[in-house]
């Protein structure tokens, strides 16, 4: 539930975030209508210098979201979607492996000190109150030792159960997979989209102009370059949280392997 909510959270700020800045724009559309008399009476101003002044004068960020809606939401919405969703996937995985990370060294010290001194109701209190992975490894592992079982059957469940925790961390990675694939080919689409709305109106006018198909090619650009966007940001979110995980991962098998020794040991 509270992955969920993580998720819808983000997805909504980051919706919330377009839609504010499309009224922004609205807003300021009737100003830009007055100001078209004046610019149209200073012609002798190339118009090629006047576009990089203003995208000078405006941040990156605002800068993506004038030319995402200048691409049409018919496409770039699904692209947005893929880019929000995937996005707060990706969020609350690094979340979930921050708070999944601990200090493994001091933790095995502290578990094999409480093996010595207090014995293995001790240890497992300290396992149990401890977040992450390997403590959960430990736990089983030493509630099998405390029932008696044989150090194969323990190091049988240690493996069985590290596969489980390595699959709850991964969990979520597919969906990030899917958007990085969907994001582009989406912004294909709709460039294909776009290049065929180009051709229909030469078709109809029966004559080559590039004001006439200039409309629909850029529409065809924004969104292929839109879904590229998209994809890069979310492969290195992915590639971030895959890099996450083996490290947990490494650190879940040579905690296996020191608690095995203790418990070995321990046996003797």
């Amino acid at each position: 539930m509270k992955k969920l909510f993580l998720i819808l959270s983000v997805a909504l700020f980051s919706l919330g975030t377009v839609n504010a800045f499309a009224q922004e724009e609205e807003a300021a559309a009737p100003q830009e209508a007055t100001t078209e008399v004046v610019a149209e009476e200073a012609a002798e101003t190339p118009a090629t210098t006047q576009e990089p002044a203003e995208m000078e004068g405006q941040t990156m960020h605002r800068v993506l979201m004038q030319k995402f809606l200048e691409g049409g939401w018919a496409w770039m919405l699904p692209v947005l979607l893929c880019l929000v969703i995937g996005l707060s996937v990706a969020i609350e995985r690094i979340l979930y492996l921050s708070l999944s990370t601990i200090n493994t060294k001091k933790f095995m010290e502290s578990v094999e000190n409480e093996l010595k001194s207090n014995g293995v109701a001790a240890a497992k209190e300290l396992c149990r109150t401890t977040r992450g992975p390997i403590a959960s490894i430990y736990f089983q592992a030493l509630l099998r030792y405390e029932q008696g079982k044989d150090l194969d059957v323990i190091e049988k469940s240690v493996v069985s159960y590290g596969s489980v925790q390595t699959g709850q961390m991964e969990s979520g990675l597919s969906w990030i997979g899917l958007f990085i694939a969907l994001s582009p080919m989406l912004g294909f689409m709709g460039t294909v989209v776009g290049m065929i709305g180009a051709f229909d109106a030469i078709q109809a006018a029966g004559d080559i102009s590039p004001t006439l198909v200039a409309g629909g090619i850029k529409v065809a650009l924004l969104t292929t370059l839109m879904g590229l966007i998209a994809a890069v940001i979310l492969q290195l979110f992915y590639n971030y949280i895959v890099s996450k995980i083996d490290s947990l991962v490494n650190d879940m098998e040579d905690a296996s392997i020191v608690l095995m020794d203790t418990l070995t040991d321990q046996k003797k």
